[in-house]
This record gives C-alpha cells, structure tokens and sequence, in this order.
C-alpha cells in the first residue's frame, strides 16, 4: 500500500483532508485516529505533525506528505516538491514593535530574534550579513517581545491579526512565501523506489493535480454564431481546444471551454460583446490534463 502523511492540526489540517475526499480517497471522521486504511485505492494515511512530515517522508518510512513548503525547508530532510495543492498560502516575515527602534532588517544586527524556524532564519541572517542571536521556541512566538524575551520575530504571517493584537508590524521583505505541498523524498541510489509504488505516486499526484485544476477553472457553455466562431475560439481557447456542436440554427454553434475561474467574468463580457447568448458556467470536481494554458 501507498503510505502518504497528513497534517493531523494546523491549518493545513482540513483543507488537506477535503482534497483528499475530492480526489475520491476515504479520510477520517474521528480527529483522534492517527491512521486510517483506504483499501480501496490501496492507500494508508497517516496524520502527523505538520512539522514531522518531511522528516518521515525524508527517511523513507512515508512514501509521500502534504505540508507547508516553509516546514519542508526547515526540516532539512532529503524531500522534494512534487506538487503545490493550492492552499494555505502564507509568508515567512520578520515582525518588531510598532513604533520602535528595529525598521529594517539591517536593525536587527546584535538583536535577539524568537522563532520556531532557526535554519530559515539562519540561512536568511547569513544572505544578508546580519549576525543575531535566535532564540528558539515551539510556538506562540508573538509574546516573547512583550515578556522581554526578544527584540524581534520572525514567523509565519496569513492576515497579520495574530501581530496586530501584540503590538507588532512586519520589517522587510518576506524571508520565504510557503503553500501546502505534496513531497517525496529525493531519489537515492542505494534505495530505489519499485515500480509499483512509482505507478501508485504517480496515480496519487495525478488526482490531486485533477483537484488542483478544478480548482482553478469553470466549465464555460455559450451558444455562438458562426460569423464570430473564430474570434471566440481565441476569447475561449481552453486547455486543449474547446468542443463545437452544431445547433439546429444552421447559422449557430455550440461551445464547450475550460477557462480560469479568476478570469470567467471578463470572459463572459467578451463573449456578449460579440453576440454569443446563453453563456453558462459551472463548476469542475476534477479534471486531467498534462499542460494547461490560460484562457
């Protein structure tokens, strides 16, 4: 079986776990269940600690994870990315007193900085000449500036509402951007994969792509006339081609288009503005495609 990890809180928990049933995988209904069988599709989930997850799949004991790309990057296993899900889109900042003395990176030279992501911050400190003390902690890092702790932070920031209620704004630029990730481990000659697992990983991540481009795009119908077929084809181009029909008007066409989620209500206006009628959308569960292009 297929042996993939799971944030079990956090986050990335739920969303993870809707995908999962979106790509047609059976998930937990008890939040204390640290696995659960898919005989089905011959799969196992595990449900770990979001910053455990790249070291088990880094040790070869889990075939593949989702977690935060940040947490991949800390941990230091031996993974790879293999897909971006999508969600739990976040940065990685550093974040000091509102209306102290610490206004840019630079400032933070001799400082004490409260993290629960010293090998980031580290790498970040040495790429730009800064020496600082780290002090390590496993969360609530906010308040270490309020009790004295540190001078400074650096975590990771959604909406900035967790910063805003302890008197902090965020210094610089971001130290690294991170979204939920599907992650193996790096290829190693001494133990390589079998086949069948490469066939089950390759399986799994295509269901999840399929997930992702749903995600992404709507199914587009709208009836066409033929003097403009063309110029819509090229408003509408989808991910191979779009699907014509012929109408019982001779004159008129029926077409059927992928097109980006963000960008189907200027679609739509283009589509009007050259006489198309009866212009739908609707939702896509899942879909499979190797290259998608914008519409």
């Amino acid at each position: 079986m297929l042996r993939v990890a799971l944030p079990n809180k956090g986050t990335l928990a739920d969303p993870a776990a809707t995908m999962m049933r979106e790509a047609g995988y059976r998930q937990r209904t008890d939040s204390r269940d640290l696995s659960i069988g898919d005989d089905e599709n011959e799969i196992e989930f595990f449900y770990l600690r979001p910053k455990d997850i790249a070291t088990y799949v880094g040790s070869g004991d889990l075939n593949l994870g989702v977690t935060g790309a940040d947490l991949q990057e800390e941990s230091g296993s031996q993974v790879q990315g293999l897909l971006q899900l999508g969600f739990g889109a976040s940065k990685f900042r550093y974040a000091a007193k509102d209306e102290g003395e610490i206004k840019t990176i630079e400032d933070l030279e001799g400082k004490r900085i409260a993290t629960s992501y010293p090998r980031l911050v580290r790498a970040n400190l040495a790429a730009k000449r800064v020496r600082a003390e780290i002090v390590k902690l496993d969360g609530a890092v906010e308040i270490s500036v309020q009790l004295g702790l540190a001078d400074a932070i650096a975590d990771v920031v959604s909406s900035g509402r967790t910063l805003r209620q302890h008197g902090l704004v965020v210094i610089g630029e971001p130290i690294a951007e991170s979204q939920a990730t599907l992650i193996e481990r790096e290829p190693r000659p001494d133990r390589p994969q079998t086949a069948e697992v490469a066939a089950m990983k390759r399986v799994f991540t295509e269901r999840l792509r399929g997930v992702v481009l749903a995600r992404q795009y709507l199914m587009m119908d709208y009836d066409c006339p033929k003097a403009v077929q063309d110029r819509a084809m090229r408003i509408t181009p989808g991910l191979q081609a779009p699907t014509i029909s012929p109408l019982s008007d001779p004159d008129w066409v029926a077409v059927r288009s992928m097109v980006r989620r963000t960008a189907a209500n200027r679609v739509m206006d283009e589509l009007a503005a050259l006489g198309a009628k009866a212009i739908l959308t609707t939702d896509i569960r899942s879909c499979r495609a190797l290259k998608p292009r914008d519409a």
